[in-house]
Parts: C-alpha cells; sequence; structure tokens
C-alpha cells in the first residue's frame, strides 16, 4: 500500500446505515487500514463536512434536497466517489415510495395514518423539501465505482479499498458478490 496515507470520506442519505455497519465489520482490518488511511467525514471521526479526500464513500438514495447537497459536495471534494449499496445504486427499499405520489405518502405518514394525533405535514423550513422520487446517487452525480449488495459484505469492502489503495482495479470475485 502506499506510502502517503489515503484520504477517505462516508456518508449516509437515505438508507438505513447498514452498509456503514459493514464497513464497520471488517473488524481488526481496521488497524490494518488506518495504517494507509485517514479518515475524514466517516462514522470514526464524526466530521461534519467533507474536505478535499482521494476516496467518498456514499450509501443511501437521494430523497430530499439536503441528500443532493451532501452529495454533489462528495463529488467536489473526492477523486474517486463509490456508491455503496443497494439504495445507493438504485434507490433501494426507500424507491419503493416512487410508486405512490408523494402526496398520498405524506397524507397517509401524517395525516390519515393509524395513530397520528395533531395531524398535520410538517412544514418547517428548517426540514429539507422531499424529492418527488427517490434517485440513485448516479442520477446527481458521476459515480466511478459501484459497490452492490444490501449491505456489500465486510469482506467486500476489504477487497474493494486493498484493490484500490494498491493501484489495482477493483475486481469482486463472484463469491464475494453473488445472491443465490
Amino acid at each position: 500500500m502506499a506510502n502517503r496515507k489515503i484520504r477517505v470520506a462516508t456518508t449516509s442519505l437515505a438508507g438505513c446505515f447498514g452498509c456503514h455497519m459493514s464497513l464497520l465489520d471488517i473488524d481488526e482490518r481496521m488497524l490494518q487500514l488506518a495504517e494507509v488511511v485517514e479518515f475524514d467525514r466517516s462514522p470514526i471521526t464524526d466530521i461534519e463536512h467533507c474536505t478535499n479526500c482521494d476516496i467518498g464513500l456514499i450509501e443511501g438514495g437521494v430523497c430530499n434536497s439536503e441528500n443532493v447537497h451532501v452529495l454533489r459536495e462528495f463529488r467536489k471534494n473526492c477523486k474517486i466517489l463509490v456508491a455503496v449499496g443497494a439504495c445507493a445504486i438504485n434507490g433501494g427499499l426507500p424507491a419503493l415510495r416512487n410508486f405512490i405520489p408523494l402526496e398520498e405518502c405524506l397524507q397517509e405518514a401524517y395525516l390519515d395514518g393509524i395513530g397520528v394525533e395533531n395531524p398535520q405535514i410538517p412544514s418547517d423550513p428548517e426540514l429539507p423539501l422531499l424529492l418527488d422520487k427517490v434517485r440513485p446517487v448516479h442520477e446527481v452525480v458521476k459515480i466511478d465505482y459501484f459497490l452492490p449488495g444490501c449491505p456489500p459484505s465486510a469482506d467486500v469492502f476489504w477487497k474493494f479499498l486493498t484493490d484500490l489503495l494498491e493501484g489495482r482495479e477493483p475486481s469482486l470475485p463472484y463469491e464475494l458478490v453473488h445472491y443465490d
């Protein structure tokens, strides 16, 4: 691996944070990674905004204006941007709302849902505006690599990152990404 530490940033958009948990599941290999990687924005550092990085890992789809802003910030600051997991690649489970008009979703969740008290659709200007559809990240910015899975396993993260860090084109063998 390289002498200079590679800067890596991560973020989660509309998803469950499962991809981040899977990254953390590389367990003791995280110590090996820390020898060659400096983490910028990530669950390890709790840094809020991404600065110039070599690799950015994005999990989750794009469902609101804040997601668009974060994604564009990452693209601007990361030399290599990786869509991680099904939600980032194709919208995943959050995209199931794409089959129902947004107004109907809001009405069910905030007005007509079981157990709703004081029914009203939130309209606080501090809340990010919802997009009409949940979008995969490649529809908003250029993505350099796609890391499949829901979530990708720790071994997939390890193989992908070590390939990149050692200057190889990432190659994931079938046994790491199969779905049967």
